[in-house]
């Protein structure tokens, strides 16, 4: 830790703030958010959200919105997949109630629920930014950018397919670094981004 604020205190600007805000947020995760229905899936995202501005503020690069709700939304789907996960293990232990949660087995349909919807909103954000003049500034191709919103429709869906499967990680990030599916999917959709910006930006 000693180490991490040192290096905070090197890289300079606000990083050094938002770590410290991401350090205390966390331990209040730990010691009592995480037991609190709903609260503890927003604040996961929160957290995944805040390492994103963590980074922005250490280049002392400006985000935008567009960036903060597609990012805000695809993390809470993501903490939602990860609780979905650990109720289906409950369930087929035959467990009522998530040790050290505010879960019963009966809500995982509502969480499926929320986190289907929260990674949809994730495509839309998605969608809306492509119409916005934002795009045309800065790809000299966006026609191809379009191609961005069905791939991150699939892989949003493929991620729950495979949670109600049960066949989903704990960790949905550690799932999609080694899924080939979401690793196919990370690459079209790279090849997508670069297709819209060849010749460079305008």
């Amino acid at each position: 830790m000693v180490s991490s604020f040192a290096v905070a205190l090197y890289v300079g600007g606000s990083f050094l703030s938002w770590l410290v805000g991401y350090f205390l947020l966390t331990c209040l995760y730990s010691l009592k958010l995480k037991q609190l229905a709903l609260v503890d899936c927003l604040t996961l995202a929160l957290l995944y959200t805040l390492r994103i501005l963590s980074g922005a503020a250490a280049v002392s690069m400006e985000l935008s919105f567009w960036l903060l709700a597609f990012s805000g939304f695809l993390f809470l789907s993501l903490s939602f997949v990860k609780r979905f996960a650990e109720l289906q293990m409950q369930i087929l232990h035959n467990k009522h109630k998530a040790h050290g949660r505010g879960y019963y087995s009966s809500d995982a349909p509502l969480v499926q629920m929320l986190g289907i919807a929260s990674g949809f909103s994730a495509v839309l954000v998605l969608a809306m930014y492509l119409n916005s003049k934002e795009v045309l500034l800065l790809y000299r191709n966006p026609e191809w950018i379009w191609g961005t919103v069905p791939v991150m429709l699939f892989w949003i869906s493929w991620m729950w397919l495979r949670a109600v499967r049960g066949q989903m990680h704990d960790d949905p990030l550690v799932f999609a670094v080694k899924d080939k599916a979401s690793l196919v999917a990370g690459l079209v959709f790279a090849l997508l981004l670069l297709a819209g910006s060849v010749g460079g930006m305008a």
